[in-house]
């Protein structure tokens, strides 16, 4: 059965922050019983770390919490990921524009409204970007935005598709 809705998360390296919020969001899926219904995938912008597992910052923080990361591996974003996603993440700016340009050349596709920031999702936090624990080595902050991002992320999904879960 196909998902009704399919989650991309984006970062730069798919390493740290789009691997975290994946995982954080697969576990808030799987408490509310949807995950036959939500599904999601996280990638980079950048080649660097494909087939990689989460970085180990992003892996510490995650089995602190109990929340699984098992099977994920680094990825590259892709032309098709615009057709194939609902909800396109990007974990600053940087990589929303650098996600945009990547998926233009899917045919007859409009990126604008389904691709937008994570902090979009948090406007009351007055931060523009999450920032990169892998320059800044703040995995609990940003554990903390992602968190609180995947349960406004959810409750944005449900609302758009009608559930009262």
């Amino acid at each position: 059965m196909e998902h009704e809705v399919r989650v991309l998360f984006v970062c730069l390296g798919n390493i740290c922050r789009s691997p975290m919020a994946e995982a954080v969001m697969r576990k808030l899926i799987m408490e509310k019983g949807l995950e036959n219904r939500i599904a999601v995938d996280s990638a980079g912008t950048g080649d660097w770390h494909i087939g990689r597992e989460p970085h180990e910052g992003t892996r510490g923080v995650l089995d602190a919490h109990g929340i699984s990361y098992a099977g994920m591996k680094a990825r590259q974003v892709s032309p098709q990921d615009a057709a194939d996603f609902h909800y396109i993440v990007c974990m600053d700016q940087k990589n929303l524009k650098d996600a945009r340009e990547m998926m233009a050349s899917a045919v007859g596709e409009n990126t604008s409204g389904k691709v937008f920031t994570f902090m979009e999702l948090l406007p009351d936090r007055g931060v523009v970007d999450v920032p990169d624990p892998y320059y800044e080595g703040n995995f609990d902050y940003v554990y903390e935005l992602v968190n609180e991002g995947c349960h406004a992320l959810l409750d944005k999904i449900k609302a758009d598709i009608g559930l009262s879960v």
